[in-house]
């Protein structure tokens, strides 16, 4: 009989054999991707005696179409109900009231942990010589920065009056043709996502969290969430973590905590990819880290995504990737991003046998270069099948 996934008072998941798991097709090519992931899904499931009762909810063109909103109300509700969802890509509306139905996803159920694993499978096309060094967790703020939508329109009396305030009360000298974004980081929203990496680490026996901020110039937003990080460690995980200052560098049998300057980062991390482990960073620069290391790994068109609130227990893992509504209808793009957050939710559902068939199925199919377009003309040798045939390939390995 399925069943709603529910949450124990301890706050972990209650997670039945057969549970109910909205999703959301997605635009443009999410009619070519969610059919394909949805057959891995439930074939590598019922390999373990398990089932899913999958129920669409509508959002983006879909959902405009039939009900003349782009984010039903009901939706969101549903999502707030069941807890766990998964969805494929969908468009931003122009000139509706979301700048990113994404976003607004997020923002509207407090999603503050976008959790975007990073690796590379056997066989993928990489333009770096050791992909196979790359081995990432992104823990990016999901809720603050400057992807909190605060922002004044150059020109328009609301922003000209605020030039005039900042001047006139604080002495900031602002040119008068600016437009003017808001920038919050706050301490609590700092701490509960530095919080979540640093629990994931130590729970997967991870090396170090490595906490990405460009605090040398903003130095109370940027800089304060690298201040705060370090003292949650000593508040919270002395018996388990500890910061760079407090150990040389040397953390014993402790996760490291250590930080870098954001633009370095973007650098070692195609230098010295081995040296990073699980990354927690703010909005903005969990987006720029999350591409560049997914194109080390085979380009977003394979790179899986969550966002997940630890505390409520809600998640809605993603396809990372864009529309592609050129491509739509034609049974030709990857659907290797959704099968991988499908990966991702069934390890947070504890699922994890679930999960590593799919993985290991997935890197056989690739390994034996069967693969969609995208990486046959990288290949050498390889078979080009169809959107739905590399899902079949995959179960047929399953």
């Amino acid at each position: 009989m399925s069943e709603k996934i529910t949450q124990s008072a301890d706050g972990s998941l209650i997670v039945p054999d057969e549970p109910i798991i909205p999703f959301i097709e997605g635009d443009g090519t999410g009619v070519d991707i969610w059919p394909a992931a949805k057959v891995v899904f439930d074939a590598a499931a019922k390999k373990h005696g398990k089932s899913i009762t999958w129920l669409e909810v509508l959002a983006g063109e879909k959902a405009f179409k039939e009900t003349g909103n782009w984010l039903p109300d009901e939706t969101i509700d549903i999502f707030r109900s069941y807890l766990i969802g998964i969805k494929g890509p969908l468009t931003t509306p122009i000139g509706g009231g979301f700048r990113s139905l994404n976003v607004a996803l997020r923002q509207i159920l407090d999603l503050y942990v976008c959790l975007r694993p990073v690796r590379w499978f056997q066989g993928v096309p990489s333009p770096v010589l050791h992909p196979e060094k790359v081995d990432m967790v992104i823990f990016r703020e999901n809720t603050e920065d400057v992807y909190s939508g605060l922002e004044l329109e150059a020109n328009t009396p609301e922003v000209k009056r605020l030039i005039e305030f900042l001047h006139d009360e604080i002495g900031w000298d602002i040119r008068p043709d600016s437009g003017i974004g808001v920038k919050p980081v706050s301490k609590g929203g700092s701490e509960r996502l530095i919080r979540a990496a640093i629990k994931y680490a130590i729970s997967k026996n991870r090396k170090s969290v490595t906490m990405v901020h460009k605090g040398n110039i903003m130095k109370f937003t940027e800089g304060a969430f690298m201040k705060w990080g370090y003292q949650l460690v000593k508040d919270e995980f002395s018996d388990s973590a500890v910061g760079w200052d407090d150990c040389q560098g040397k953390p014993g049998d402790k996760v490291l905590v250590k930080d870098a300057i954001a633009d370095i980062t973007l650098q070692q991390v195609l230098t010295r990819p081995d040296e990073f482990d699980v990354i927690a960073t703010m909005n903005l620069n969990g987006d720029y880290l999350s591409d560049a290391l997914a194109a080390q790994v085979g380009g977003i068109g394979i790179a899986p995504g969550g966002n997940i609130n630890y505390v409520t227990g809600h998640g809605i893992f993603e396809a990372t990737h864009g529309t592609a509504p050129k491509y739509a209808g034609q049974d030709k793009v990857n659907p290797g991003s959704v099968i991988l957050s499908g990966v991702m939710m069934f390890e947070h559902l504890g699922w994890q046998e679930v999960a590593d068939d799919i993985i290991r199925a997935l890197e056989a199919t690739i390994a034996d270069k069967v693969v969609t377009y995208d990486f046959a003309r990288l290949m050498q040798g390889a078979t080009e099948v169809k959107c739905s045939e590399f899902a079949s390939a995959i179960v047929d390995r399953l």
